[in-house]
């Protein structure tokens, strides 16, 4: 398979729900239109920003065959295909290749606690097995699991992994994998508490696969942008400090619970997160939403900015 690079914003969508609950495949199609109106190059369906691990497996299937239909030109979809085991995760990325998937975004197992040596033979078996391109999401906090650079560029040499996303906190891993120049997509996540995204960026990264671009898709395209000189790194610099407080605001509380209240108090067509999960309170809310208002991005985007 020859390699495919994602370049730019790589935006994890929530998933939205109607007043009954049930996913609205609608408000999805105007979802994906505002992403693509505003320079997102990639969306990643199913990942933790999506609340997978509360839809069921035939929820998660009709996710694929239906979203895939949506796909505007030039964007490409990615599935989030994780699950509790090695067989269960191979099903799930040949389902979504054969349901027009461009690609599928996995991360180690949950809850197991899974050796990094399992982890890497892991995505190995899945890499063999499916041919889809692949995207490694190191993640512990969320599995715990976490591979260090060695690993992961053994694992970029396989020819169906063509993304990473590192979402530790140390930047001295993003700088060992760009200094290797593998042929991947090197992406980090938004998150200003582990603090990737400048030394990414500024190390040669390709993008950040990020969930704040589902409020703010044309300013996390711009902070996205691959740089190629001086100009690139100022302007990235004046965007990225005029973002950071809602960066900030979207990890105040487990994903995607901030920014799913915050994109409903802002008029986007989401609904209520699923239980357990609860939304933030009207006053947590105002925080964003004030951050909404005075620096412009609700008239830009015609969100709702009164109060929570």
């Amino acid at each position: 398979m020859s390699k495919s690079r994602i370049e730019g914003s790589f935006v994890a969508t929530v998933t939205p729900f109607d007043s009954r609950g049930e996913i609205d495949f609608g408000a999805w199609r105007t979802l994906i239109d505002h992403q693509h109106r505003h320079g997102t190059a990639a969306m990643l369906f199913l990942g933790s920003t999506g609340e997978p691990s509360l839809l069921s497996p035939e929820e998660k299937q009709r996710v694929i065959v239906e979203t895939a239909k949506m796909r505007p030109p030039g964007m490409l979809f990615y599935y989030g295909c994780t699950g509790a085991s090695t067989a269960q995760v191979i099903d799930n990325v040949r389902f979504a290749a054969a349901n027009g998937a461009d690609g599928a975004i996995i991360a180690a197992p949950p809850y197991i606690c899974a050796p990094e040596t399992d982890i890497e033979q892991f995505y190995l078996d899945v890499a063999d097995a499916a041919d889809l391109p692949l995207g490694i999401y190191n993640n512990p906090p969320r599995v715990k699991t976490d591979l260090h650079w060695d690993q992961l560029l053994r694992l970029f040499r396989h020819p169906n992994i063509v993304v990473h996303k590192e979402s530790t906190g140390r930047v001295g891993q993003v700088a060992q994998i760009l200094a290797a120049a593998p042929d991947v997509s090197v992406m980090c996540c938004d998150s200003p508490n582990l603090g990737l995204v400048v030394p990414t960026m500024a190390l040669g990264g390709h993008g950040t696969a990020n969930m704040s671009g589902n409020l703010a898709p044309a300013e996390m395209a711009a902070i996205s942008k691959p740089w190629t000189g001086a100009d690139d790194a100022a302007a990235f610099r004046e965007r990225y400090l005029e973002l950071l407080p809602l960066l900030h605001f979207h990890y105040s509380a487990i994903n995607p619970v901030a920014i799913k209240s915050l994109m409903r108090a802002c008029g986007l067509p989401v609904g209520e997160l699923r239980r357990p999960l609860r939304g933030l309170s009207p006053a947590q809310v105002e925080t964003g939403l004030e951050f909404i208002r005075t620096s412009g991005m609700g008239a830009r985007y015609g969100y709702t900015t009164g109060t929570a």
